[in-house]
């Protein structure tokens, strides 16, 4: 392990609070575990993660990622995502740092500069020495909150910029421009999260993201790894696990509020989602104090 990486553990160790601790750095988060997770799922936000400690899969439709010690994702596109923490304990917990990306940074960015390398959008990279010393440096002033106003700003610059530079800054340039194709995919899933529970029309879609029908699918499934259908549903079950538990109640009319039209395909569908049928599964999670969603950390 590097040393710079040891320093990151540590002083991420040191700061956080809770399974996941919003920093006084505008958009910095540390995630830190004892335990193991089981499966839990999330919607996951436009973030870099870097994992620092431990090791962690994320399923997100189709593929899988792995991310152990050093190795970093960037998500651009909000998707549900089932994650599991799968080495984590007292003596070595798990530890990573989340980055929200801001797009307004990325797009200025782009006016000077264009990433170097492209790779595969469903694959955990390994981050270099140059990623880990400005998260390194970016850290450092948790220790100087006083400095944070005025160098924050230049390092969260940084490490986008290093971001940019690395296997993954495709997807970075593609979510900032305008025409870039992440960015009108993105458009199709705000309008998917807004009416999630209502019928989906992909034709809709297709043209509220400026391409053809067959492009908008390929497209849709390079950035989500599902197809439009698979992505509602997704959201509609995720939706449906919230009200249960907060507010426990009929697993039917659950079923009605987030948009299914049959109860019993509700319950089919998010048994296999969760394992256990609605009311079992609701009744698992209240009595245990499980958070429904395992925030990004």
């Amino acid at each position: 392990m590097s040393d710079i990486l040891q320093e990151l553990i540590a002083m991420a160790g040191r700061h956080a609070r809770r399974r996941r601790t919003k920093t006084a750095i505008p958009r910095v988060t540390i995630g830190r575990s004892e335990v193991p997770t089981p499966p839990l799922p999330e919607l996951c936000q436009p973030t870099a993660l870097l994992v620092l400690q431990g090791t962690k899969t994320v399923l997100i439709g189709d593929r899988t990622l792995a991310y152990s010690a050093g190795s970093y994702f960037v998500y651009a596109v909000e998707a549900p995502a089932t994650s599991q923490l799968i080495e984590a304990s007292r003596a070595c917990p798990y530890m990573a740092l989340a980055f929200a990306i801001d797009i307004e940074l990325i797009a200025g960015l782009l006016i000077d500069h264009r990433p170097a390398i492209d790779g595969d959008s469903f694959v955990t990279n390994t981050a270099d020495d140059d990623l880990l010393d400005a998260w390194r440096r970016m850290l450092r002033l948790l220790d100087r909150p006083e400095e944070i106003p005025v160098l924050a700003p230049m390092l969260e610059r940084e490490i986008a910029f290093r971001l940019l530079q690395g296997p993954q800054g495709e997807k970075l340039r593609q979510l900032a421009r305008a025409d870039g194709r992440l960015s009108q995919i993105r458009r199709a899933t705000a309008w998917i999260r807004a009416h999630y529970n209502e019928p989906i029309d992909v034709t809709r879609l297709a043209e509220l993201s400026h391409m053809s029908n067959a492009a908008f699918h390929r497209h849709f499934k390079a950035a989500t790894a599902m197809s439009p259908i698979q992505y509602q549903k997704q959201l509609r079950l995720l939706e449906a696990r919230h009200l249960l538990i907060a507010q426990p109640g009929s697993a039917a009319q659950v079923a009605f509020t987030v948009g299914y039209e049959s109860a019993s395909q509700f319950s089919r569908e998010y048994a296999r989602q969760f394992g256990l049928p609605p009311a079992r599964d609701a009744a698992r999670l209240l009595a245990m104090g499980e958070a429904v969603a395992l925030e990004i950390d």
